[in-house]
C-alpha cells in the first residue's frame, strides 16, 4: 500500500461496509443474474474483496445509482505528476471519497486538472490517457480498470448490502482524529490537550521499533535510562514507567514495548485523570492496535542492520466470510549492539477477529503473546561530581560522563540478563442502538513475568587513568503481576435549545495482582560492592544473591473502580466547551512476606477537567484546559506503600494550558501549545526534624510546544517540532534535591524534524534532525550531560508492486553523544552510525 494514499486507505476500511445476506432474498433473486443485483441494491467495492474475486470483476451501477455531487461544481488545482497525489488531492479539493488500488494506479501520471468542473468531469480530465475509469459507488467513487467480459463473473450470489461511513484517523503523517483523547468521535482540533499522534506511514517511514523511537520526534516528551530493562518517559518534566496503554487500557509493567502489531501511537500531553484514571501526571502513551478488516492483507518484511541486527515480520489479514475477519501480526528479532556484550532477542505473536453481525454491532476479540530477553545495560559511570550540602541551584556543574569509548560496559554483561513474558487477552464490545445510544465494552487480561539483573557501575569513577577505579553493585529483581481491566462507556447525543451535547459516561473497574522480590548481590558472598580499574572495568568477581536486610519481598492487591461523566458541548458553530469529572475508588492492600507487616490504603480520587474552545474558522480552533491527575502512594509500580506514607494524600498533578491547532489544509497540521504543570503533595522532612515528613507542593514545569505534521506539498511530509521546558523543585525535598534545582534528564530546549520528500512515484529520501541542549543527570545538578545535534537519513525504492526497499541510516555524521541517563552513574552513550537494510513484499 502506497504512504500517501488516505483514500486508498478508505478503500481499506471498507470492511466496515456490513454484507448482509439473508436466505429469503436469496430464494427471491435469480442466482444467475449479476445484473439484477447491482439494479436492486447499492454498490460495494468490498463486496468483491469479501467474496475473494479480483477488484475488476465489480460491475457498472445501474442507471438509477445516485451520482455524488454530480451536478456540483468544484474548483480544482491540480498539477501533473503522479497519479496517487493528483487524487488525494482531487478528494482533498472536491470533499468526495476517492477508493482505488494502489497497484492499479503505481506508475501511472495524471494530466493536469485546473479550473472548475463537475466531480465526473473533473475524474474523466484527471484519468484521460491512464487506461483507468471512474464508477460510482456509495458515497463516492472507485477508480479501477474497466470491466471486459472476460473478466465479468458470470454468477455472484445476491445481497443486501448496508453500507456504513468510516473516516481513516490519519493521512499519511497527519492524524486527523485520537479517540482516547475523548473516547469519542472528535476531531483533533476539537479536543483542547496536546497531542501528538505517530502515524503508521510514520512508524513504517522512520523503521520505528521501540517507545524511545517513538517519542524521538515528539516535541515535550523525553526518553529515560529505565535501568536498561525497562520502558522509561519523561512528559514535561515527569518520569514516569507506568502510564503507557493499550487501546485505551492500562499496560503499566515495567519492561521493553515493541511496535510490530501497532497501527498507530498516541502521546497525550498533561495530567490525564479524567480519562485514564491514576497515573497520567505529566502524560500517557496509549498504542491502537492493529485490526481484522475485509481488505485481503499480506505483508512480510525482513531486516538486516548494524551489529547483526536481524529481524522478521509478517502481517496476514482475510475475511472469513461476509461478518467475520481474521489479522495474524507476528514478529522475531535477534540483535547484537554497540555495547560490549549486550543483545536482544525478543518476538510476538498477535491473532484478531472482528465480527460484524450486523451495521450497528462490532466485537473485536484478541491475544498477544510477547517476549523479550536481552542484557540489562546501564551504560557509564560520571567523573569529577562533587555535591556539598546546601549548594548554590545554578552553578556550573563539576562531573561530566566518564570519558571512554562508547561500547565499554561497567560490570558484567554475561550477569546481567533481563526478560520479560507478557500474555495478554483483549475484547471489544460495541452496539448502536436505533435510539441514538452506543455502548461499548472493553476488557483487557494481562499476565506480566518480569525479570532484570545486574552488575553495574554504582559509583563514579575516581580518575580516567591507570590509578581510576569504578565501584561495581549487583542485584535482582522479579516481577509476577496479573492485571483485568473492565471499561464500559455510553455514548449519547442530545440537541436542547439548540445546544448540542455529546454525553459520554461509564465505568471502569480494575485489579492488579503483584508479587515483587529483590535480592542483592554479595561479591564473594561478603561484599555488596567491589572496585575494578577504570581501563579494564569488567567485574569477573563471582556473585551471589540473597536477600539484605532492606530488599522487599511483597503481595499486593489492588482494585479500583472507576466512574466518569463526560460532556462535550457545541454552544455555538464557533465555540465548545469539554467538561468531565472521574471519581476512583483506589484501594491497596499490601503484605510485606518478610516480617508478616499489612499495609492497607484507600485513596478517593477525583479527577476534573475543563477545557473551552473557540474557532475562528472551521479549520482553527484556540482552546484553553484545566486538569488534575493523581499518584496514589503505591507509586507508578504499587510497590511504594509504607506503613509511614499510607495515610498520606496522593500526589497531585495540575494542568493548565493554552494553545491553538491550524488544520493548514487537510493533510497538514500546526498546533501550538503554552502549560503549567504543578506537582504537588511532594513527601519532605520536616526542617530541623528529619523523623517527621511533611507534603509540599514540590515541582513545577513550564513550556511551550510547536508541532508540524503533514504534507507541505503532496511530495513533501514533515513531523516534528520543537519545545521549551522550564521544570524545577520549588521546596527543597532533600540534601541532593533543593530548591531550585533544575529536574534530571529535562533540557531546556528540544528541537526535531523529519522530512520525506518523493522524487519520483518509485523514489523517495528521508532526512531527520534531532536536538537536545544540556541537562543534569539527577536532580543535585552536579553532572551536566552535554546537547547535541544529530542527523538520521532514509532511502524508499519500489522496485514493483510486489517488493519495496527500505535503507534507513540512524546518526549519519557518527557524533559522540549522550543517549539517556538513570541517574549520575548510569548514563548511555548514543549508538554511533547505525545502517538498516528492509525489504517488504506485499502480496
Amino acid at each position: 500500500m502506497s504512504r500517501n494514499s488516505r483514500y486508498h486507505s478508505k478503500l481499506a476500511d471498507n470492511r466496515a461496509i456490513k454484507l448482509k445476506e439473508s436466505a429469503l432474498t436469496k430464494q427471491k433473486h435469480d442466482r444467475n443474474s449479476f445484473t439484477k443485483t447491482l439494479n436492486s441494491g447499492l454498490i460495494c467495492f468490498s463486496m468483491g474483496i469479501a467474496m475473494g474475486l479480483p477488484h475488476s470483476v465489480l460491475a457498472e451501477p445501474s442507471a438509477g445509482t445516485e451520482i455524488p455531487a454530480g451536478t456540483t461544481v468544484h474548483a480544482y488545482d491540480i498539477s501533473s505528476g503522479p497519479l496517487e497525489t493528483a487524487l488525494n488531492q482531487f478528494a482533498n479539493q472536491s470533499g468526495i471519497n476517492i477508493s482505488f488500488d494502489a497497484a492499479h494506479v503505481s506508475g501511472i501520471s495524471a494530466q493536469e486538472l485546473k479550473g472548475s468542473f463537475t466531480a465526473q468531469a473533473g475524474l474523466n480530465r484527471l484519468l484521460a490517457g491512464s487506461g483507468l475509469e471512474p464508477v460510482v459507488q456509495a458515497g463516492g467513487y472507485v477508480v479501477r480498470k474497466p470491466v471486459t467480459t472476460t473478466n465479468q463473473p458470470a454468477t455472484l450470489s445476491p445481497v443486501n448490502v448496508i453500507a456504513q461511513t468510516i473516516t481513516d484517523p490519519t493521512d499519511g503523517y497527519m492524524a486527523t482524529k485520537s479517540y482516547s483523547a475523548t473516547r469519542t468521535d472528535t476531531p483533533l482540533r476539537d479536543v483542547p490537550q496536546s497531542i501528538t499522534v505517530v502515524t503508521r506511514d510514520l512508524i513504517k517511514d522512520q523503521n520505528i521499533l521501540s517507545m524511545s523511537d517513538v517519542v524521538r520526534y515528539v516535541p515535550g516528551v523525553g526518553i529515560s535510562q529505565g535501568e536498561g530493562n525497562r520502558d522509561a518517559v519523561i512528559f514535561r518534566g515527569n518520569n514516569s514507567t507506568g502510564d503507557f496503554f493499550v487501546d485505551g487500557l492500562r499496560d503499566d509493567v515495567q519492561y521493553y514495548r515493541d511496535i510490530y502489531n501497532i497501527d498507530r501511537v498516541e502521546v497525550l500531553k498533561g495530567a490525564n485523570g479524567m480519562i485514564f484514571g491514576r497515573g497520567g501526571g505529566g502524560g500517557v502513551i496509549n498504542r491502537v492496535t492493529k485490526e481484522a478488516g475485509w481488505t485481503p492483507i499480506t505483508e512480510i518484511s525482513a531486516q538486516y542492520g548494524s551489529y547483526s541486527q536481524k529481524r522478521v515480520a509478517v502481517d496476514i489479514g482475510r475475511a472469513i466470510n461476509d461478518i467475520a475477519a481474521f489479522r495474524l501480526n507476528a514478529m522475531y528479532e535477534h540483535s547484537n549492539s554497540y555495547r560490549n556484550g549486550v543483545d536482544l532477542e525478543r518476538g510476538g505473536v498477535n491473532p484478531t477477529l472482528t465480527i460484524k453481525p450486523s451495521a450497528q454491532t462490532k466485537i473485536v476479540l484478541g491475544g498477544e503473546y510477547f517476549t523479550d530477553n536481552r542484557v540489562a545495560d546501564r551504560g557509564v559511570p560520571s567523573f569529577g561530581a562533587t555535591f556539598a550540602s546546601g549548594s548554590i541551584p545554578g552553578l556550573v556543574a563539576s562531573g561530566r560522563p566518564s570519558d571512554t569509548h562508547r561500547s565499554t560496559f561497567f560490570g558484567n554483561a554475561a550477569n546481567s540478563p533481563t526478560h520479560t513474558n507478557v500474555w495478554a487477552l483483549n475484547s471489544l464490545f460495541e452496539h448502536a442502538f436505533d435510539n441514538g445510544l452506543t455502548v461499548r465494552n472493553r476488557t483487557r487480561y494481562a499476565s506480566y513475568d518480569k525479570f532484570y539483573q545486574n552488575v553495574f557501575a554504582n559509583g563514579p569513577a575516581t580518575a580516567q587513568d591507570a590509578t581510576g577505579t569504578v565501584a561495581i553493585g549487583a542485584y535482582n529483581n522479579g516481577t509476577q503481576r496479573d492485571n483485568i481491566f473492565n471499561q464500559t462507556d455510553f455514548l449519547y447525543t442530545l440537541n436542547t435549545w439548540g445546544v448540542k451535547h455529546e454525553f459520554m459516561t461509564g465505568v471502569e473497574y480494575g485489579r492488579q495482582v503483584t508479587d515483587n522480590l529483590r535480592n542483592t548481590g554479595f561479591f564473594n558472598n561478603t561484599a555488596t560492592s567491589v572496585n575494578v580499574p577504570f581501563f579494564n572495568p569488567l567485574a569477573s568477581t563471582p556473585v551471589t544473591f540473597r536477600q539484605s536486610a532492606t530488599d522487599a519481598s511483597n503481595h499486593g492487591v489492588v482494585e479500583v473502580v472507576g466512574v466518569y461523566l463526560q460532556d462535550q458541548i457545541t454552544l455555538h458553530p464557533q465555540l465548545k466547551a469539554v467538561l468531565g469529572l472521574r471519581y476512583d475508588n483506589f484501594e491497596t492492600n499490601f503484605l510485606n512476606n518478610r516480617n508478616g507487616q499489612r499495609v492497607h490504603s484507600n485513596d478517593n480520587l477525583l479527577s476534573p477537567r475543563a477545557g473551552l474552545i473557540y474557532k475562528p474558522i472551521e479549520t482553527m480552533s484556540i482552546y484553553g484546559n484545566y486538569s488534575l491527575a493523581y499518584v496514589p502512594r503505591a507509586g507508578d509500580q504499587l510497590a511504594s506503600l509504607t506503613l509511614t506514607n499510607a495515610a498520606l494524600k496522593p500526589e497531585q498533578f495540575m494542568n493548565l494550558e493554552l494553545g491553538a491547532k491550524w488544520d493548514i489544509r487537510p493533510d497538514l497540521a500546526l498546533t501550538a501549545a503554552l502549560y503549567q504543570l504543578e506537582r504537588n503533595n511532594v513527601i519532605v522532612p520536616v526542617p530541623n526534624d528529619p523523623t517527621r515528613t511533611m507534603l509540599v507542593d514540590g515541582q513545577r514545569s513550564r513550556g511551550a510546544e510547536v508541532g508540524l505534521m503533514g504534507r507541505i506539498t503532496p511530495q513533501w511530509s514533515v513531523m516534528g517540532g520543537y519545545a521549551y521546558t522550564d521544570a524545577e523543585i520549588t521546596k527543597t525535598q532533600s540534601v541532593t534535591a533543593q530548591a531550585g534545582a533544575v529536574v534530571a534528564q529535562v533540557p531546556k530546549h528540544t528541537f526535531s524534524m523529519w522530512n520525506r520528500y518523493d522524487f519520483a512515484p518509485w523514489l523517495g529520501l528521508a532526512l531527520g534532525v534531532v536536538h537536545r541542549s544540556h541537562m543534569y543527570a539527577a536532580l543535585d545538578n552536579t553532572v551536566l550531560l552535554p546537547g547535541f545535534t544529530r542527523l538520521d537519513s532514509a532511502m524508499y525504492v519500489r522496485l514493483n508492486k510486489t517488493l519495496r526497499v527500505q535503507a534507513n541510516i540512524e546518526n549519519i555524521a557518527n557524533i559522540d553523544y549522550v543517549a539517556s541517563a538513570h541517574n549520575n552513574n548510569n548514563i548511555l552513550p548514543g549508538a554511533p552510525r547505525i545502517y538498516r537494510l528492509t525489504v517488504v513484499a506485499n502480496f
